[in-house]
């Protein structure tokens, strides 16, 4: 894959219309599967970006407030794991506040974040570059769920320090997470990786059917952001939102479950569904603190660090490739 040569200060735009057209096969092929399913990362369009903020704002959603209360309780013993002087290379950086919150007590020579919608990281950015004058900034606008590639001028940087927070790797299944892990350690880089922890089920069903309907929204909008990519024509109000716990693969799941019977159109294809049925969307996988060192472990960590936040609601682990 050929990568934009922009000045570093400007955002690495990776969306060419070759990975478009991977984009169109892989959502139609999701839509004609026996159960239908869409990838979590088309969710983050910039108006899927902008709702996802509002849910970390939710009552409901307790893993951001748990995150940040241990990036506060615990950041000299994270910045002491990490080192100073290091690259950080944010990955899903979205609005970059949680970067944002650590840069500070980091410290890093350059900080790289990553995220699928470039649009909306390009002005995550710019008030970055006013607080942090000094700091090397350089967003690149990709997406690394199959496989992170690094830009030429990202993998020369020195000391490299992968910063994989908000419970976002939960998103792949255990063997998928396996193979993402040892393809950040193969580069020879640190991990600070934050895991959301197994805990009562009405606590983490609530944080993804919010009473507020934020969640609801944040799903449904990723059939507006199919309509765009593959040019389907879904109608949202066919739709409906529903997550549940699913306890033996401990992961909540969100689908979108058909109102009614409706016919789904695209170029070249069509999917009928029937009342009920639904769109898989997401899996957001729970840990346990030995399930979490074992994967890592599994994927060439070595050295894991490990901070929960009181209510040992939240994980965040530092780990060194071995």
């Amino acid at each position: 894959m050929q990568y934009a040569t922009l000045r570093t200060e400007d955002a690495v735009d990776i969306q060419f219309a070759a990975v478009r057209h991977l984009a169109f096969a892989e959502l139609a092929a999701g839509l004609t599967r026996p159960q239908a399913s869409i990838s979590p990362k088309y969710f983050y369009d910039t108006q899927g970006s902008r709702l996802f903020e509002a849910i970390c704002a939710l009552d409901e959603y307790y893993q951001t407030r748990s995150e940040y209360k241990i990036y506060q309780m615990h950041g000299a013993a994270i910045a002491e794991a990490a080192g100073q002087g290091m690259t950080l290379i944010d990955l899903g950086a979205g609005n970059c506040e949680k970067a944002a919150s650590l840069l500070g007590i980091l410290q890093p020579r350059n900080y790289v974040p990553i995220d699928i919608s470039t649009e909306f990281l390009e002005k995550a950015v710019a008030p970055l570059r006013q607080a942090f004058p000094s700091l090397a900034i350089h967003p690149v606008g990709m997406d690394f769920s199959e496989h992170l590639t690094l830009p030429a001028f990202v993998q020369a940087l020195q000391q490299k320090l992968f910063f994989y927070p908000g419970s976002s790797l939960g998103n792949f299944g255990p063997l998928q997470a396996v193979r993402f892990l040892r393809n950040i350690s193969a580069q020879g880089g640190d991990l600070l990786l934050g895991l959301d922890l197994v805990k009562d089920t009405q606590i983490l069903k609530a944080a993804y059917d919010d009473a507020l309907g934020v969640t609801s929204a944040f799903n449904l909008n990723i059939l507006r952001h199919v309509n765009r990519i593959l040019g389907t024509d879904f109608d949202l109000a066919d739709w409906s939102h529903n997550a549940f716990f699913n306890a033996a693969q401990s992961r909540i799941e969100m689908h979108l479950c058909a109102r009614r019977a409706c016919r789904v159109n695209w170029p070249g294809g069509e999917r009928q569904f029937s009342e009920s049925d639904t769109i898989h969307t997401e899996n957001s996988y729970k840990f346990t603190l030995d399930s979490a060192a074992e994967m890592l472990r599994r994927a060439g960590f070595a050295r894991i660090t490990s901070w929960t936040d009181p209510d040992q609601k939240f994980l965040v682990c530092h780990a060194r490739a071995a």
